[in-house]
Parts: C-alpha cells; sequence; structure tokens
C-alpha cells in the first residue's frame, strides 16, 4: 500500500475533518424583513459567522421584498458565502426602508419564490430544518396555505415576535402588540396552530441596546462584515435620529446559534386578531423566552463579529459589474 506523505495525510485529515463538520452543522433558513431597523443586519451576521448553522437559504419578507432581497444578495456577497436568496410575497408598508441606499448599491439578480424555496427544502429535508423568522410572519401563513403537511415537517421556528408581560420600552411597560405579529396577526394564527416547535423570542426578553461602548468595538477591525454593519448604522440612525439600535433579532439568532443563551418557559400562546400574544391555559404550543440575558447574549454576539474574517467577492456593487 502507498503510504501518504505527511503533507497529503494532513490535508485528508483537514478535508475529513470540515465534512464531518458539516455534516453536524445544524441546517437553518432565514426569513427576514432586512432594511428598515438594523438589528436584522446583525442577526443575518451572527448567523453567517456562526460555523454551528448551515444556512440554506435567506428569504426576504414583507413590503419591498425584491429590494430586501438585492440588500441579502450584497451582504452573502461581502461576506464571501455562497447562499440562495429568495423573494418572499411582497406587500404593502409605511415602514421606512432605512438601508435603502446601501441595498440599492448592490447588483440586481433574479430571485426564487421564497414561499416555493422553503417547502422544496423542508421535503428535501425533513424534520432537520430551523427556520429563523425575523420579520411578518406572512411567508410562513402562506407556505401554510399552500402546503400544511409539508410544513409541519419543519423542525422548529426560531421567531423573534410576540410580548407576554412587557411592551415596548422599559420593564414595567404592559405587554403591547408586538411588530412582527401584528403586521400580519392571521399568518401568525397559522403558525402558532401549525404543530411545529416553536421558539419565541418576545419583546420579553429581546430589549437589548446596542450602546456606543460597543460600536467602538466594532472600529478596531475592519472586514466587510463589520465594515458594512458600520454603514447600515450611520444609515439606520440618519434616517430614524436614533443612536442606540436595539438588536431584537439578533437575540432570536443567538438562540438558534445556542440555546443556552436565553432559557425557555413552555407556554399556550394564543394569537388575537390585533397582534396580542396571549399565553393562557392549555397544552403549550410554544416556548417563551422571558427575561433578558445580556450578558450571555453579548459574550456570544461580539468574538463572532469581531473574530471572523470573512472576505467577499469583490463583485459586489452595481458599478463593479459593468
Amino acid at each position: 500500500m502507498t503510504r501518504l506523505r505527511p503533507l497529503a495525510l494532513l490535508l485528508t485529515l483537514a478535508l475529513a475533518a470540515r465534512l464531518a463538520h458539516a455534516q453536524q452543522a445544524a441546517s437553518i433558513i432565514v426569513d427576514t424583513d432586512v432594511g428598515d431597523d438594523v438589528d436584522d443586519a446583525f442577526a443575518i451576521d451572527l448567523v453567517l459567522a456562526s460555523p454551528e448553522l448551515r444556512v440554506l437559504g435567506l428569504s426576504s419578507a414583507w413590503g419591498d421584498t425584491a429590494l430586501r432581497a438585492q440588500m441579502l444578495d450584497r451582504m452573502v456577497c461581502e461576506t464571501g458565502k455562497s447562499i440562495a436568496v429568495h423573494t418572499g410575497v411582497p406587500t404593502k408598508s409605511t415602514t421606512t426602508f432605512t438601508q435603502a441606499p446601501w441595498a440599492k448599491a448592490g447588483i440586481r439578480r433574479e430571485h426564487g419564490d421564497a414561499v416555493a424555496f422553503l417547502l422544496d427544502q423542508i421535503k428535501a429535508h425533513p424534520d432537520q430544518i430551523t427556520l429563523l423568522a425575523l420579520g411578518p410572519l406572512t411567508n410562513l401563513g402562506a407556505a401554510i396555505d399552500r402546503d400544511p403537511a409539508t410544513f409541519r415537517r419543519l423542525k422548529r421556528i426560531v421567531l423573534m415576535g410576540g410580548a407576554i408581560h412587557r411592551g415596548y420600552g422599559a420593564p414595567g411597560a404592559p405587554a403591547e402588540p408586538e411588530y412582527n405579529i401584528v403586521r400580519d396577526p392571521k399568518a401568525a394564527q397559522k403558525v402558532f396552530r401549525a404543530g411545529v416547535p416553536i421558539f419565541m423570542l418576545p419583546l420579553d426578553s429581546t430589549q437589548i441596546k446596542f450602546e456606543a461602548s460597543r460600536r467602538s468595538q466594532l472600529t478596531t477591525i475592519s472586514t466587510p462584515m463589520t465594515d458594512a454593519l458600520q454603514v447600515l448604522q450611520a444609515e439606520w440612525s440618519r434616517a430614524t435620529g436614533k443612536a442606540d439600535e436595539t438588536l431584537f433579532d439578533a437575540v432570536a439568532a443567538a438562540y438558534a446559534v445556542d440555546p443556552a443563551s436565553c432559557p425557555m418557559t413552555p407556554l399556550h400562546i394564543e394569537v388575537d386578531d390585533k397582534g396580542m400574544t396571549r399565553a393562557t391555559p392549555g397544552t403549550p404550543n410554544a416556548q417563551a423566552c422571558l427575561e433578558p440575558q445580556e450578558k450571555v447574549f453579548f459574550a456570544l454576539l461580539m468574538p463572532r463579529l469581531l473574530n471572523q474574517r470573512l472576505v467577499g467577492d469583490k463583485i459586489c456593487l452595481a458599478s463593479s459589474a459593468k
């Protein structure tokens, strides 16, 4: 038998290790209304920088889903990933697409249907996919309408949405309809009745601020990811007049990476027509994280952002493709 040379043996072992890791990584699809608030961008970048996750695809949700898909394409391109992007169901939206300048500068590409993509991936990977839902649940509701049996073969849904005991603002604020739920209560009702395990990150646990001291840490390195985050933060701040963004969606992404980041409580959740998510008596249909875990969250988020060295494609801008 011919013996492998030491270098060849090391390469073989490295490849085997990478293949083993790829098989162990959890499969995930991210559905997001990226571009309005900047927390979606942090959430997506956390997912992209986490080797525990194998991203099967990204889909745009709510409002101008075509421009959101264009923004997702640029994020993927500038971090050197090869990930499918699909366009979700377009809707009317009254919110401001604060990061539209950055999104519009990216290359325009054709995208497939997000709902069909989700169902096809579930069929290909039954009981294996985590769906990370970071926006209104319109795409999920459409998938349930189209093929409820296939939708039930999701492994789990991790969603940022709802309010159990706390509304927007300081602790003690009464529960109120949360943005992602109230934009499409009918879709949310379908999701909570679909029979898929739901892990819910509501307002109770997700109102964690990204303050100046954290922002300054991003300036200590320069990678395509950190550079883009700083620009997106600036566009969001200029459009809203705010300085400290709340990282709602990034908290949900952190849970998808590491469930220990936010302990869950089993609840039976009913969604009413006004978008309230009420804990009522009954068999639990969801798990909800009810307390913010700020130290644990930042201990996960910041090293992922600061230690990644993702290098993207040089042709990510529309002007570069001419």
